[in-house]
């Protein structure tokens, strides 16, 4: 990809897609890590002396044009806040005619932010009537969302067809972290993958089975792969649709894939059900695994230690619930400990959400910003953003 240092923006408008879809409460940001994470792109850009940086981003998925829950207004003074320095919110729609009068008035040094880019008709379509009049914003572009990075959309891959163009910090940096999974990662290699479905992730645990030394499976997903060897999963989550797949995975990669040996099986889906430590393959009926048990807490703890590539995705139980996040945090912090180890990447929002609560993030090499795009990276797919700044 071209990146920064490639790209002459002096005296130039900088047209840069930012992913600020962020969590709002009543009219407030809950949390600005993906405002933070824009600033070093920002700055780079100010600093080479563009004439104006102007920010877009999708928020949320509104379904019929502009609606007012979901405006980017409120980023506005949380991006001005971390950036120390005003930011001014422009109103209209990104391809009206006000919108543009209003970036060509901006004075020199003038950061703005463009209103939700799903709100013009077109974007999700990569329109190329909407692609012009984007581009007609800016002297350049910039791609600093990876977690759009998978859509072709207008503000995504469209408008870099028609300015020049490179990747921003952000991007750049994504990129770098991820492919050094698949590409001459260091041995052993050791990959934990959770959440609800096999069919979510299967295609990134296809592409990453050949190149790993031990994947390690838990959350729902882990139940498919017992049923598949004929377990009594009792009302566990799991995909009938998927067990053949499971089966042949196991025959396969037997020797490198590693299930949960127990888990903490509730009699109910409830923060606070009943529960009880059993096999793995032997739930009783009416019952449902809910977290890894301690037996399997130990061996995947056991199976990183030595490790020197360690990349985790997706929870190990119902973290949600405080009495079922045990065997999530417990890897957290087995992955945390690797530190000047091992290059360690953590990607999926309750995967990460579990690294800050263990108090391990600093220590952690790489926190993907990214859910889809980064799995879709993993899957080998050609992501279009990331082809689009070639």
């Amino acid at each position: 990809m071209q990146n920064l240092s490639q790209l002459d923006v002096q005296g130039k408008r900088v047209l840069v897609r930012v992913d600020y879809n962020v969590p709002v409460k009543d009219g407030v940001v809950q949390d600005d890590t993906r405002v933070t994470a824009s600033l070093p792109t920002i700055s780079a850009l100010l600093d080479a002396g563009a004439r104006n940086v102007i920010l877009m981003s999708h928020f949320g998925r509104p379904k019929n044009g502009p609606e007012e829950k979901y405006s980017l207004k409120p980023v506005a003074p949380v991006l001005e806040k971390v950036l120390g320095r005003p930011v001014t919110f422009i109103a209209g729609t990104a391809d009206s005619d006000e919108t543009l009068a209003a970036v060509q008035a901006l004075p020199e040094g003038a950061v703005a932010l463009l209103e939700n880019v799903r709100f013009s008709a077109g974007e999700e379509k990569n329109d190329s009537g909407l692609n012009g009049k984007l581009a007609r914003l800016g002297d350049a572009f910039v791609l600093d969302a990876f977690g759009s990075a998978h859509r072709a959309h207008s503000s995504v891959s469209g408008v870099a067809a028609q300015l020049p163009h490179a990747a921003g910090t952000l991007l750049q940096t994504e990129v770098d972290a991820l492919g050094k999974l698949l590409n001459g990662a260091e041995r052993p290699y050791v990959v934990i993958i959770g959440g609800a479905k096999v069919s979510d992730k299967i295609k990134v645990i296809e592409n990453l089975l050949p190149r790993v030394d031990r994947l390690l499976i838990g959350g729902g997903m882990a139940y498919t792969f017992i049923k598949s060897q004929g377990g009594k999963i009792g009302e566990s989550i799991h995909e009938d649709d998927q067990l053949d797949l499971a089966a042949r995975l196991l025959r396969e990669y037997g020797d490198k894939i590693m299930l949960p040996v127990d888990v903490i099986a509730a009699d109910a889906f409830s923060a606070d059900a009943n529960t009880q430590v059993v096999a793995s393959n032997a739930i009783p009926d009416g019952w449902q695994g809910l977290d890894a048990g301690p037996e399997t807490v130990k061996q995947y703890s056991e199976a990183l230690k030595g490790a020197k590539t360690v990349f985790w995705n997706g929870p190990l139980g119902v973290f949600e619930f405080e009495k079922f996040a045990g065997g999530t945090n417990a890897v957290a912090a087995a992955v945390g400990s690797l530190k000047d180890q091992a290059y360690t990447v953590v990607g999926g929002g309750d995967s990460v959400s579990a690294i800050n609560k263990s108090g391990k993030a600093d220590q952690i090499d790489h926190i993907s910003t990214g859910g889809g795009a980064s799995l879709e990276l993993l899957e080998g797919k050609a992501l279009p953003g990331v082809e689009a700044m070639k």
